[in-house]
């Protein structure tokens, strides 16, 4: 089983989807980068800390209180509204830049994009 977490863009999230509706059936349908899991136990969703790249602090933050949780993220997706803001909205994140910063300060594997709609 996977624990994932999910950072969604606090700038966009509401106006692709709302209440990330789509992120809970790509689960329960293992669509997208979700099918990588051949189960999921989600232990957190959360924002990205808004621009201008505060991705790093907010998953700190997001880390301590799974592992005091005794739910400890073994996966980190950021989402597909993330991946759309990358894309189309000028956002700061360097996803080539983030993802080996994370995965070398917290030890979990990064995902860039959640479902396929």
């Amino acid at each position: 089983m996977a624990r994932i977490a999910v950072l969604y863009c606090k700038r966009i999230q509401d106006h692709s989807c709302i209440a990330c509706a789509k992120c809970y059936k790509g689960m329960a349908e293992k669509n997208g980068e979700y099918a990588r899991h051949d189960t999921i136990e989600l232990v957190a969703m959360t924002d990205c800390g808004d621009c201008p790249g505060l991705t790093v602090p907010r998953v700190k933050l997001l880390n301590e209180i799974t592992k005091g949780l005794d739910r400890p993220i073994e996966v980190l997706h950021l989402g597909t509204c993330v991946k759309l803001a990358m894309e189309t909205a000028q956002c700061p994140i360097d996803f080539e830049e983030l993802k080996p910063t994370l995965e070398s300060k917290f030890g979990f594997q990064v995902v860039l994009g959640t479902h396929s709609y």
